[in-house]
Formats: structure tokens, C-alpha cells, sequence
């Protein structure tokens, strides 16, 4: 037990297929947490959505983010591991492994989805909580299961609290990378602009990956594709200043990767440790019967300014392409499966639009006005569908500001939900 926090583990075991309550199970894990001298109060519960998808929730330490304090001075915390994740059943590449057909494993992942995780909170809030609903905070793709949440079992919750993740509940995957690659474009020419060497040298890293075979040190090639993803990081607070500390030191005296660049590289392009976030990415908008069909890949080609020998050099962002399954040795075991999971046209619908434009549960949530990940415009779209919302637009923080601005983000939530601010 961390000193500065009183914590209960939860084991649940749930079926893989809610539809399906007599077939196979898996474990969820979840873990209690409340401030050491309240932890025999009878204090209303918040669940805490972690973003991703494919994202753990986070352990508390005595560093732990301001919001958990913050919660802890009126709450009793839980901190879920959505299935496949941390502790719950984790989907690996050595899982998937053990698969031997495709469509075996498209099926099992199939059941991963926001749907399948509402239905895992509502059974472990009726085991801890029986009949009393409870407050939810999601952030990012955690306010993407919040609006499913609000669908599909609303008597469940008292309050939500969404921090850049109001997602656009009619939105296709073709409009979502459309509206997305501007917005990466921009942060990247931002980064440039603040950091001009690096334009430099990521355009002299990529020219050396066309012509040499730089192996990574788990094998895999260093591709220029593969280097553009490092994007990834550009749209959180620290982002900037992290991806270029890594090209500080990507060359050496020689104008040869170093092996520390290299060994960076691989751990933030690997996947190691959130396969799901790369299979599951798009089929958060599988829904209307029509197949995601690698939508990122097929929009990419409209945006002539990101082809790899444009200077600039372009990075990518939140985007996953199907040669991932392919070059990245932590996604290989995944890649039928994905091919799979992108034709699939029979997706249930995750947001049900009557009954969100009905909702009477109090939802307070912060739209970040740059936010790289979750464009602004589809999150207001989303504020003015669904009764009941009050959002608080800023340009502040970053994605990660629920993080960022310690207790402040989620303070000001609260005072919004309950009509304080």
C-alpha cells in the first residue's frame, strides 16, 4: 500500500461477449483508491476512464496527478483497467499469438470495444455500488466511452467530467482524418518554428533511412514512416520540448544514429505495452454500416504536403496505418486480424443520438482549443446535441491538461456539473 493513499484491488470476472453471458469470461482488474484517513467513509465513487484506446489506468504514487488528489478530498476513486489492459486479460502481441486464425482473433478483439467496457463499469458498479449511480471522469478516449456510457446505461451515473474527449457522435473515420491532418500539420510547422535545427535534422535522419538499412534494436527497420510517427507526441503539454531532447541526440559525430536515439525510438513506436491503441484506433468509428477501411492511410493521400520527400518533413500523429502490422514487431501477430476488423460493416452503433439529446445527467467538460487529438469543432457539435452539457473552452492546456494544470481542470469541472461556475 502507497503511504499517501489507501487502496483495495478489485478482480472482476465479466463475459467477453455481454450479449453472450454464459460463453467464455475474462478478469478486470480495477483498484480502489481514497485518502488515507477517509478510507471508512462512505464517500460517493468516481471512476476514472483512462484515454488510449489500449491504456492502463494510472498507479498511484506519491507523485500522482493533481486531479487524484483533488478527487480524493470528496470521492472514493477507481481506477479501471478497461479489458485488455494493465491487469485486465491484457491483449499482447504473445497472446494474439496464440491464435491460430485471423478471424478468431478479429472476432476476440471485436469485443474491446467502448461498448463492451460500459457494460463491464455497469456490472462492477452494481457489485460495489448496487443500486447508486456514481460520477465518471474520462479522459480523452475515456469521453469517448462516457457519451457511450450515457447511451446505452445513463441510470448508472450521477455526473461526468470530460477532459478533451467529447467525441463526434455521427462522425465517420473519413471525416475525423480529414479534419486531423491540418491540425498535425500546423502543430508540426509550430514545432519547427520554435525548434528550426530540428527541421534540419529530421530531414537529414529520414534522407540516411532511404539509402541505409538502420535496424532498431529489436530488429525492426528504421523507416522514414516509421520515424514520422514520433508526431505522436507533439500535441501533449511537454511534447515539443520531449521529441526535440530526442533529436538533440539523434546523430552522432559521424551523422550516424545514435544507439540512444535509436533505443528511444523503438520504445515510443514499438507498442509494446498498448497493442490495442494501433488495432482498436479505428474502430472507434465503425458504426453506420460502413467499414473504417484503413481511413487514415486513404486520407493521407489527399494531403500532398505530407509525402515523405516534401521539406518539411511531416510527422504524423494519432494515425495508424496498415504497414504497421507488418514492419512493427510488437503488431506483426495483429495484422489479418486488422485487415479484418477494417472491412468489418456491422459494428453496433456506440452513441445513440435520441437518447443523448434527451439526457438529463449532468456532464461538465473541457474542450481544448488546439487539442491535436480531438478536433474542437466535433467536440462543440457534440456539447450542442447532448442535453445537458456545459463545456469550458480554453487553449491553456494541451490534451493532457487534466494532468498538466494539477487540481485545477477537474476542480472547475466539478464546480460546473453542480451549477458552481
Amino acid at each position: 500500500m502507497n503511504p499517501a493513499y489507501a487502496t483495495v484491488d478489485h478482480v472482476f470476472t465479466v463475459p467477453l461477449d455481454h450479449s453472450a453471458p454464459a460463453g467464455p469470461g475474462i478478469q478486470v482488474f480495477a483498484r480502489e483508491v481514497a485518502a488515507p484517513g477517509r478510507a471508512g467513509e462512505a464517500l460517493p465513487w468516481l471512476l476514472y476512464l483512462q484515454g488510449g484506446p489500449g491504456g492502463k489506468s494510472p498507479r498511484p504514487t506519491a507523485g500522482s496527478p493533481g486531479w487524484l488528489d483533488r478527487a480524493l478530498t470528496t470521492h472514493r476513486v477507481l481506477l479501471l483497467d478497461q479489458r485488455g489492459t494493465g491487469r485486465s486479460s491484457p491483449v499482447t502481441a504473445r497472446s494474439a499469438s496464440r491464435f491460430t486464425r485471423p478471424d478468431r482473433l478479429a472476432t476476440y478483439l471485436s469485443h474491446f470495444r467502448a461498448d463492451s467496457v460500459v457494460a463491464d463499469a455497469e456490472l462492477i458498479r452494481r457489485e460495489l455500488c448496487g443500486d447508486e449511480p456514481w460520477e465518471t471522469l474520462g479522459q480523452s478516449y475515456g469521453g469517448f466511452l462516457t457519451l457511450t456510457y450515457l447511451s446505452r446505461a445513463p441510470e448508472g451515473l450521477r455526473a461526468c467530467y470530460v477532459t478533451g474527449g467529447l467525441p463526434g457522435i455521427t462522425a465517420t473515420a473519413d471525416e475525423v482524418y480529414a479534419r486531423t491532418y491540418p491540425r498535425v500539420r500546423d502543430r508540426v510547422l509550430e514545432f519547427y518554428d520554435r525548434y528550426p535545427d530540428d527541421a534540419t535534422r529530421l530531414r537529414r535522419i529520414a534522407d540516411l533511412l532511404a539509402t541505409t538499412d538502420i535496424r532498431l534494436p529489436d530488429g525492426d527497420r528504421l523507416t522514414t514512416r516509421r520515424l514520422r510517427t514520433l508526431g505522436l507526441a507533439l500535441g501533449m503539454g511537454d511534447g515539443f520540448e520531449r521529441l526535440h531532447w530526442l533529436l538533440d541526440e539523434a546523430l552522432d559525430e559521424r551523422g550516424e544514429p545514435t544507439a540512444t536515439f535509436l533505443h528511444q525510438t523503438m520504445s515510443l513506436t514499438a507498442f509494446t505495452d498498448n497493442p490495442l491503441f494501433a488495432v482498436l484506433q479505428e474502430t472507434l468509428y465503425g458504426q453506420g454500416g460502413k467499414p473504417t477501411g484503413w481511413a487514415a492511410a486513404r486520407a493521407l493521400t489527399g494531403f500532398p504536403e505530407f509525402a515523405e520527400e516534401a521539406d518539411p518533413l511531416l510527422l504524423t500523429g494519432e494515425m495508424i496505418y496498415p504497414w504497421m502490422f507488418r514492419e512493427i514487431a510488437g503488431l506483426r501477430p495483429f495484422a489479418d486480424a486488422a485487415d479484418l476488423l477494417a472491412e468489418r460493416t456491422d459494428w453496433p452503433s456506440l452513441y445513440d443520438p435520441a437518447r443523448l439529446a434527451a439526457n438529463r445527467v449532468p456532464v461538465a467538460a473541457v474542450v481544448y482549443h488546439d487539442d491535436m487529438y480531438v478536433d474542437a469543432g466535433l467536440s462543440l457539435r457534440t456539447a450542442r446535441d447532448v442535453a445537458s452539457v456545459r463545456t469550458w473552452v480554453t487553449n491553456e492546456w494541451e490534451h493532457d491538461g487534466i494532468t498538466a494544470s494539477g487540481p485545477r481542470v477537474l476542480a472547475r469541472l466539478m464546480d460546473l456539473a453542480a451549477g458552481r461556475a
